[in-house]
């Protein structure tokens, strides 16, 4: 492990049981995120990228491989530790709505955490909460009123106070911007982006809107059912991909130019997405993949590096 990274994942495997089998939410993923810097992580609904974050966060129990924080296992670590670590790692969720408690104040909200990891003066919490909603654009005039009286970006901005209440080292960022308008997206990124350079965070920037991705993300991890298919820094990834659903992927980007949109070339993918329960040894994208061959149906291919920091799974490459 890097000296510079927060978190590590090696091999990660996270199934749930189902009547038909174990469905392979997450399939073997190794990934790295670095001290102040941002991994995007991009793929279709579906494909395992909230199951993935929620792993790290310790929310769900992974079938097998490691999350390392700091170059420890999470799962050697007893109670005290565990409590430690969700101090450490903070979640920004999906759902502006749904993810604020509608009976709390907006400043009982954000000071939650203070008062389970042990700052017992609700002065101090008070005084804590209107410091951190000073820092999201919010103000003091805000703290008393509840969550029902916010606009969506306001109540994401609520959202992302509470998660920097603890001081964390990463933040994982599940779609934050999905449920928002496309002005208020911006706003939320230019938000994060501040807040990483003053506080020195690192991101898990989770999302299906690879434009937003971009202009956030240092290194970027495109994920297809359960797997990571292509790594690399985010230019690199936008200028020189490699691995075919990359390229699906990034065709579908709308052009704001409307003669150049009506023009390009999309990739549109045959075939249906395999079902992520009971996946064999196969190249989960083999099913849609206009390369295949019979290498990609007899195993899953490894990343392997293409160019600088640069890596692709993928037998055809």
């Amino acid at each position: 492990m890097a000296k510079d990274c927060i978190i590590e994942l090696k091999d990660l495997k996270t199934f749930f049981k189902v009547k038909q089998g174990a469905l392979k939410a997450v399939n073997g993923v190794s990934l790295a995120i670095r001290k102040g810097e941002t991994l995007g992580l991009v793929g279709e609904s579906g494909c395992g990228k909230s199951t993935l974050g929620k792993t790290i966060m310790g929310l769900h129990k992974p079938e097998s491989g490691t999350v390392e924080f700091m170059g420890k296992d999470i799962s050697t670590f007893n109670r005290a530790q565990k409590k430690q670590y969700r101090s450490k790692v903070q979640m920004i969720f999906q759902d502006p709505y749904a993810s604020l408690d509608p009976l709390m104040v907006i400043s009982d909200i954000v000071s939650e955490g203070l008062q389970i990891h042990g700052m017992k003066s609700k002065k101090q919490r008070y005084e804590r909460s209107i410091e951190l909603l000073g820092m999201v654009g919010l103000n003091q005039g805000h703290a008393n009123r509840f969550p029902h009286e916010f606009s969506g970006g306001q109540r994401q901005r609520i959202g992302i106070a509470r998660a920097l209440s603890l001081n964390p080292e990463l933040v994982i960022c599940d779609e934050p911007i999905s449920a928002l308008d496309v002005s208020i997206q911006a706003q939320v990124v230019n938000l994060l982006k501040d807040l990483q350079r003053e506080m020195g965070l690192s991101y898990l920037f989770i999302s299906h809107d690879l434009s937003m991705v971009r202009q956030i993300s240092d290194y970027i991890a495109v994920m297809y059912l359960g797997s990571i298919v292509e790594t690399a820094p985010g230019d690199c990834l936008y200028e020189s991909h490699a691995h075919p659903y990359t390229s699906a992927l990034l065709s579908a980007i709308p052009i704001a130019d409307p003669e150049v949109e009506a023009v390009r070339q999309r990739i549109l993918l045959a075939g249906e997405v395999a079902s992520p329960v009971g996946l064999g040894d196969e190249c989960s994208f083999c099913k849609r993949c206009p390369r295949a061959a019979d290498v990609c149906r007899k195993s899953k291919p490894k990343l392997r590096e293409v160019g600088a920091e640069h890596f692709v799974a993928c037998h055809r490459i």
